[in-house]
């Protein structure tokens, strides 16, 4: 389990030597252990007689620094908690709380240049003892008062650190929270939504442009630097070969505690739903529906996060089953009447991301979605020239219809030479049968409304292949400059936003460096291909990076800011994490 290159907590780095270990001090730590052990022991005795009237005694009691000591300390400590939580249920909510209180690494004060500073103890050598005895002391506690997960929830909720703190804090109680599932699996699901829900609020606090904007400052430093030594002396081996570990930190801070943190997840899903290497269907599907409603609840209606829905698509990934699944819901999401406008949309953008970048999606299966869109699709404008009203284009009222139709569009982009691959007949025969052409030519004018690249791209295909003749209508609404009506409370305004639809592609290039590589076999990257080749010269694509995930970046100026227009950023020289944070099953057997 490897972060870094180095053990997750097994071969912490040494800092500092904060702690002395003379004789005597070895000597009488001993006998301040077999002092603490007769304590408990008396404790123990009266444990019965110790009341509401002696709470300020058992605080104490619980304040003993019992983690980390001498086994016979932690195996007598460990009885005590038993007999107390056994014959005074009223304190079980501060055993609990002194447990968690050890789920991060402690603080200590040590003296650098004569001046006392506050420091996290993230490189004790002992956290991984400690961090055993602690969840053996909770799995004690759960076998002698069965409700105790009812206590235990809120006190994990209240006691996650501060989303500012350090990485390894941060990774410390996401760790021990997770291992907590293990042999508490009915709070599996509300410890999967705490960690999510923080993982959010970093995501969104850390936009594309933010991270990548560090990571470019970060790469030119660095090119500064190795001309500057360059110009010194000549680098040895050792020093290149100490690059990756170098370059697999991200530049921005938010970024890099988000990708400590998807990879200690990533990790936990991973082991999880694998049992001695191979997959336990079972299990997997116990996690996919915890990971599903904490979707529904809290990733889904998050516009604009980056990274914390790959969750899910690494998920999907183990099995095709899982991926089919998802999409059935992100289907029955958009086509729901009862459900808001806004998730439909929401739900219609992650159905084409995914469709597009989920490389373990055959064939068969985008095909079978996009027969459903489709249909949908045409229904829809049934349902519209039924009506008799003049349609127009006002996203207010058919929001989810625009979201659908690029949803098809962007799937056709990325996935249509798959689709012709093979027999190019039978694929032709295929697209012409979805009769796209009504869709592009009906009064909803969809072409006017979806993002233009995406218009672009999926114009100069249609045409190369002869499906779909687009040119006219963009060129109609070009000229007209067709106005974008959104209504509200306050009556109708009128808008030439690029970005009507706000749209947002969830599954738009991965970011984060070490977590990105458990990503990466799966994803869909941009191919430039020869199709682009048709598209019109003002679009200005030549000039681009091979190595960028071009299909929305630069085509046009007044695209700029919009979400899903930006490269990706991947390393391939950067170390893959195993198993990061992942808790061990053996935790099941301890009782």
């Amino acid at each position: 389990t490897l972060v870094d290159g180095r053990d997750f907590l097994n071969t912490p780095l040494v800092k500092t030597v904060r702690f002395g270990g003379s004789v005597a001090e070895t000597l009488a730590k001993h006998k301040l252990d077999a002092q603490i052990v007769s304590w408990l022991q008396e404790f123990r005795s009266c444990v019965t007689q110790l009341t509401k009237d002696h709470e300020q005694l058992i605080y104490t009691v619980l304040k003993l620094p019992w983690v980390g000591r001498s086994q016979a300390v932690v195996e007598e400590y460990m009885a005590f908690l038993g007999n107390l939580v056994s014959a005074q249920t009223v304190y079980l909510c501060a055993c609990l709380k002194m447990v968690v209180f050890h789920f991060t690494p402690k603080r200590v004060t040590i003296c650098e240049g004569g001046v006392d500073i506050s420091d996290s103890d993230d490189e004790d050598e002992n956290l991984p003892r400690n961090f055993d005895q602690c969840h053996r002391a909770l799995q004690l506690i759960t076998r002698y008062v069965p409700s105790t997960s009812r206590f235990l929830m809120p006190i994990l909720q209240e006691n996650f650190p501060f989303i500012q703190k350090s990485s390894r804090t941060l990774e410390c109680y996401v760790h021990n929270l997770l291992r907590v599932t293990v042999y508490i699996p009915s709070i599996r699901r509300d410890i999967l939504e705490v960690i999510i829900g923080k993982m959010l609020k970093l995501d969104v606090s850390a936009s594309r442009s933010d991270i990548e904007e560090a990571e470019e400052k970060a790469v030119q430093n660095q090119r500064s630097e190795e001309q500057t030594e360059e110009g010194l002396f000549d680098m040895d081996e050792d020093v290149q070969a100490d690059q990756p570990s170098r370059t697999a930190v991200m530049a921005h801070p938010v970024a890099e505690r988000l990708d400590t943190l998807m990879a200690v997840l990533m990790a936990y899903i991973k082991d999880f739903c694998h049992v001695n290497g191979s997959l336990h269907v079972e299990r997997t599907k116990e996690l996919y529906r915890d990971l599903w409603g904490v979707f529904d609840k809290l990733i889904l209606p998050t516009h604009g996060s980056c990274h914390v829905q790959y969750t899910l698509f690494y998920l999907c990934s183990f099995r095709l089953a899982l991926a089919e699944a998802f999409l059935d819901h992100l289907w029955k999401i958009l086509q729901s009447p009862s459900q808001p406008a806004i998730l439909r949309q929401a739900a219609a953008g992650y159905l084409g991301s995914f469709l597009a970048r989920a490389r373990f999606i055959p064939v068969v299966t985008v095909r079978a979605c996009l027969d459903l869109l489709v249909s949908w699709i045409h229904r829809y404008i049934d349902d519209q020239d039924k009506s008799g009203r003049q349609a127009c284009c006002d996203i207010s009222l058919h929001g989810p219809f625009y979201t659908g139709c690029q949803a098809v569009f962007y799937t056709l982009i990325f996935r249509h030479r798959a689709m012709l691959e093979g027999n190019m007949k039978k694929g032709l025969e295929y697209l012409q049968s979805l009769n796209l052409e009504r869709v592009v030519m009906c009064q909803l004018n969809p072409l006017k409304v979806c993002l233009p690249s995406v218009t672009s791209m999926f114009a100069a295909i249609t045409r190369k292949y002869q499906v779909v003749f687009c040119y006219t209508i963009i060129e109609r609404n070009n000229r007209h400059v067709l106005p974008v009506v959104r209504s509200s409370a306050g009556g109708d305004c009128v808008t030439t936003n690029t970005n009507p639809l706000d749209s947002f592609f969830p599954f738009d290039p991965y970011l984060l460096k070490r977590s990105g590589q458990l990503i990466e076999p799966f994803y869909q990257v941009w191919e430039e291909l020869v199709d682009t080749e048709l598209l019109p010269a003002k679009t200005g694509q030549q000039g681009l990076r091979e190595d960028e995930d071009d299909f929305l970046c630069g085509e046009m100026p007044q695209m700029e800011g919009i979400v899903g227009m930006t490269p990706g950023s991947y390393d391939s020289n950067i170390r893959s994490p195993s198993s990061v944070g992942s808790p061990s099953t053996a935790f099941q057997r301890l009782f």
